[in-house]
């Protein structure tokens, strides 16, 4: 069996490297380097509380289920690849500074048995740079991080191991999807036949021209920006993730990562003033202290989102098209179950979940070059 790939981002990486260790002909084309785009600009944060909260839904339980899959997905690719993501479940801690944030945090935690409340000088002593009127503050102690940029590379690498190939910097032209050899994809430099095609291009899924206007996937880009400091000299890192002030900062190797902004402004990637500006104030207001940190890098990446807010993963209605988009600010903790789900829908030819079918938008799709 021909699967070819379209995006090289954690879904497609792991999607072909799943599909490869099953004895598939996989071939992942991206527009540009393996792993650099939404994988490489997020903050591998495996944050199923912090992001998708405790209300039962599809979501919620799809965060879970692939949170619970994460530390034997970790393992696996660093033994494959021989590369350490920097995998660690050490809990996340969420600090309240309103009262309306603090009343929410006492419903959340009766509603929870992975969220431990904690009063406000627990919360202080456990991360001392906190600085703003905390309220309340809550302890989940079933998240967990990861380095997304080794992600990335590492899953490429474990792909390739597996037989799988990469083709970057080709960006794919069209998908045909009525000709009388199959599905054929086209780039620049070449045609690449396959059986099935997995489209997995992030926020450019629904970009790709060819595609029959009914199976078009309506991807909403959502554009964040993200910072990163370096601490003083002989000064310390938080602990753990803490969320707090609307902004998450996330401790990485030396740098503290803080995000993250949400724009809708279509394909436009430029960073600017405003955000860092938004985020190193909301920053300094939780932690005062980091007013005297460097500013060392400043980034953004597009988040692929749905017009209901759930991901599009399984079949689309054209025979032999698969999708895997929409996971918005999940796409990092979502990669093992994603992975699992795809696999299984292009091999069984079977629906994924429900919730997620990308065919429940019917015809009222996004405009995009692709309908016609």
């Amino acid at each position: 069996m021909r699967v070819v790939v379209v995006g090289a981002g954690a879904a497609g990486l792991a999607i072909g490297w799943r599909l490869a260790q099953k004895g598939v002909r996989v071939t992942v084309i991206d527009r540009a380097q393996p792993g650099r785009g939404a994988t490489w600009a997020a903050a591998g944060m495996i944050a199923a509380a912090a992001e998708n909260g405790e209300a039962p839904s599809p979501e919620t339980e799809l965060g879970r289920e692939a949170r619970a899959l994460w530390p034997a997905f970790a393992q696996e690719i660093e033994e494959i690849s021989g590369m350490t993501l920097r995998y660690v479940q050490d809990a996340a801690l969420l600090v309240a500074t309103t009262q309306d944030q603090s009343a929410q945090f006492e419903q959340r935690a009766r509603a929870s048995n992975e969220l431990v409340s904690l009063s406000p000088d627990e919360a202080r002593r456990m991360e001392p740079l906190l600085g703003a009127p905390i309220l309340a503050a809550l302890l989940a102690t079933k998240e967990a991080r990861v380095d997304n940029r080794a992600l990335g590379e590492a899953l490429a690498l474990c792909l390739r191991k597996a037989g799988g190939r990469i083709v970057p910097n080709e960006p794919v032209m069209h998908i045909e999807t009525e000709g009388p050899r199959g599905l054929q994809v086209s780039t620049p430099f070449g045609l690449y036949e396959a059986d099935a095609v997995v489209l997995a291009a992030g926020a450019w899924s629904g970009q790709i021209p060819r595609i029959p206007a009914h199976a078009l996937p309506p991807v909403l880009p959502y554009k964040g920006e993200m910072i990163s400091l370096l601490p003083p000299q002989g000064v310390l890192l938080p602990q753990r993730v803490v969320w707090g002030n609307d902004v998450y900062l996330v401790p990485r190797a030396g740098r503290l990562l803080i995000g993250a902004t949400l724009t809708q402004s279509g394909f436009d990637t430029r960073t600017t003033a405003e955000a860092l500006d938004w985020l190193s104030a909301r920053a300094v207001a939780l932690m005062p202290s980091l007013r005297d940190w460097r500013i060392e890098e400043h980034w953004s990446g597009l988040r692929p989102g749905s017009p209901d807010g759930l991901p599009m993963l399984g079949p689309t209605g054209v025979p032999g098209l698969y999708l895997a988009s929409g996971q918005h600010r999940n796409g990092i903790l979502f990669a093992p179950s994603v992975a699992e789900i795809l696999s299984r829908s292009v091999l069984e030819r079977s629906d994924g979940p429900k919730a997620f079918d990308p065919r429940r938008f019917g015809t009222a799709l996004a405009p995009g070059p692709g309908r016609r």
